[in-house]
This record gives C-alpha cells, structure tokens and sequence, in this order.
C-alpha cells in the first residue's frame, strides 16, 4: 500500500510541477514542442509495451475499426489539451492552466449525465452550482472569459470519457495514441530541420536533452499513476489528484509571479468548496456502496 502511495505522488509532482520542465524550453514553438513530446513519448511506451508483452493488446486495438476510431477521437482531444496546457505554460497562464485541472473533474461530472446517463446527488448539483458561478464571477469580474481553463477541462474530460468507453488499458491506449500522431509528428519535425527551422541540433546540447527528455513529463508518471492506482483505494486517488493543479497554483503565484487579484482568489475559492462538496459526496457514495456489499455478503 505504501508503495502505491508513493508512486501516486511522485506522478502528480511530476504531472503538477512540469510547468518548470516547459518553462526550460520556451525558446522553442508549442506546436514543435508537442511533435517531439509525442514522438518521445510513443518511443518510451512502445519499449514498455514490449517489455510488458502487450504488443498484442496494441495489435487488437489497431485492428479492431470500433476501437481504433475511438482511439483517434482521443488521439485528436489529447494533441489539443497538451498543445494548449504546454503553450499557456509558455505564455504565462499557468494559473489558468491549474484552474482547469481543478474544474476537470465537475466536468466529467457534467459529461457522464449527458452521455452515460448518469444521475446527479443533490450535493453534486450543488458542486456544479458553485462552479459556475465562480466561473460566471470571473469572467464578468475580470472582464475576460477563462478560456484557457474551460478549453484544458472539457478537452481532458472528452479524452476520459473516450477511454471509459474504450475498453483499453491506460499504457496499451495512450501508446496507440501517440503511435497515431508519431508518423505526422516525425515527417514535421524532419521537414523543419530540412528548413532550418527545427530546434533539434540547431539550439544546443541542453536544449536536444530536454526535447528528448519531454517523455519524462508525459509517459513516466502516467506509468507511475497506472502502478500506484492499482494499489490505493478509488476514493484516494480521487483526493490525491488534486494535488497536481495545486503545485502548478503555487508555482504560478509563488514562481513565476503571475499576477493574482482578490477577485481571482474569490473564483478559486468558490472552486475549491465546489470540489469539497463534490469529494465529500463522492466519499459517502463509495462508503454507502461499501456497506451495501458487506450486508450483502
């Protein structure tokens, strides 16, 4: 148990502390910087895949028409959430960013009652209640509306809900994925080279290492979240993946002194109560489910 803890934290520090990791390579394009994140990341999961025996499981899913659309829908909302998160990174939204990630899971919320037909406990409406009006207040307190966050959250929320109804594991998917995108990838990068234009071999050794190195940011706690989530109840992990957007919180206001009003505090703090109610009657329906089993038995 205390290994799977500890893998789930080391992936959300990782996942939360990675506005650092783009940081060190604002010097290169967003769009260049998702091509080369992909093309690492694909070469670090098709080894694990390999060594894991799965190659199989990538071989079903690529030759199954059912699952291999789904896998593209979600190939093309997972380009957009990392192009968007790594280019608001760069353009110092981390903050917006961070807000996304805690609106994330009130729009899963939202998305499994419109698509899978799931019911709402009145405290969940509550939550969503709450959301919305912060989001409402920031929009018309700050006179601009946060699309960086809204576009982050449904994106990453569209991508859940492929997966959920594509039956896949995590590492099999995400590697078929980015297996889709390698090929477009590589022929762009390669034809920028050509131009003079790609930052590989032309900005530096330091810059080379941290293009390659994208796939620790990306492939490395996702393979840390899969072996961690087996291990801790449901209910953790779903307190614990707070903990990435938090980093990145602090790391905006903290770090990279990104400006931060009283009316901003006041969104994320409506927010932060939205999830309270949210974890809390998340909590008592898994321990009612719980108790329901055990009388069972």
């Amino acid at each position: 148990m205390t290994q799977g803890y500890l893998t789930l934290v080391i992936a959300y520090v990782i996942w939360g502390s990675s506005p650092i990791y783009w940081k060190c390579l604002a010097q290169v394009p967003a769009l260049e910087l998702l091509l080369h994140r992909t093309v690492w990341s694909f070469v670090f999961l098709m080894a694990l895949v390999v060594v894991q025996k799965r190659t199989s499981e990538v071989i079903q899913a690529l030759t199954t028409p059912r699952t291999l659309v789904s896998l593209l829908g979600s190939t093309l909302v997972l380009a957009f959430n990392w192009f968007l998160f790594i280019w608001s990174v760069n353009h110092g939204l981390v903050l917006q960013a961070s807000l996304g990630y805690y609106i994330n899971p009130l729009i899963m919320v939202i998305l499994g009652m419109i698509f899978l037909k799931e019911r709402l406990t009145p405290l969940k409406w509550l939550a969503l209640v709450i959301a919305t009006a912060g989001v409402v207040y920031y929009a018309l307190g700050l006179g601009q509306f946060p699309w960086i966050a809204l576009s982050l959250a449904v994106s990453f929320g569209i991508y859940s809900l492929f997966h959920k109804m594509t039956q896949v594991t995590a590492v099999t998917g995400i590697c078929v994925e980015t297996m889709l995108l390698t090929l477009p990838a590589m022929a762009y990068l390669i034809f920028l080279n050509i131009q003079g234009r790609g930052a590989m071999f032309t900005m530096g050794i330091g810059t080379d290492l941290l293009l390659v190195g994208t796939t620790l940011v990306t492939a490395l706690p996702l393979l840390l979240f899969t072996m961690g989530a087996r291990k801790v109840p449901l209910a953790t992990v779903g307190f614990m993946q707070y903990l990435a957007p938090t980093l990145s919180f602090f790391l905006a206001v903290f770090m990279f002194d990104e400006p931060f009003s009283s009316k901003q505090l006041v969104t994320f703090v409506m927010i932060w109560a939205a999830l309270a109610l949210y974890s809390a009657d998340s909590l008592f329906m898994m321990r009612r489910a719980h108790r329901s089993l055990k009388t069972k038995r």
